[in-house]
């Protein structure tokens, strides 16, 4: 059981796309066939889902990492940043408008 458990949780991108209805599925599959109890698949379920969703946010932070980096090195700026200096040259052109 635990060898069919650590297969199913290193399944990589199959576990990050692991739905409640896919993992129930799984679950009933490993029962139907005698490979697990019905015991050991009432948490199965869950710990594929949970599993499923902390892959998730793992990937989408090492996505954000990894987008930051390039943006930093091609010299990029980020929309917060451009959005600053939007601000900033709205108020400097107001004050050039007030001087003339």
């Amino acid at each position: 059981m635990l060898d069919l458990l650590k297969k199913g949780l290193h399944l990589g991108l199959g576990a990050i796309s692991m739905t409640r209805e896919k993992a129930e599925q799984l679950v009933d599959e490993l029962v139907k066939k005698g490979e697990i109890s019905s015991e050991e698949a009432r948490g199965l379920a869950d710990q594929l889902v949970q599993r499923g969703q902390e892959e998730r946010e793992r990937l989408q932070e090492t996505i954000k990492k990894e987008m930051d980096r390039l943006r930093e090195e091609m010299g990029f700026i980020s929309k917060e940043k451009f959005e600053q200096l939007e601000q900033r040259l709205q108020r400097l052109e107001e004050k050039l408008k007030e001087k003339q």
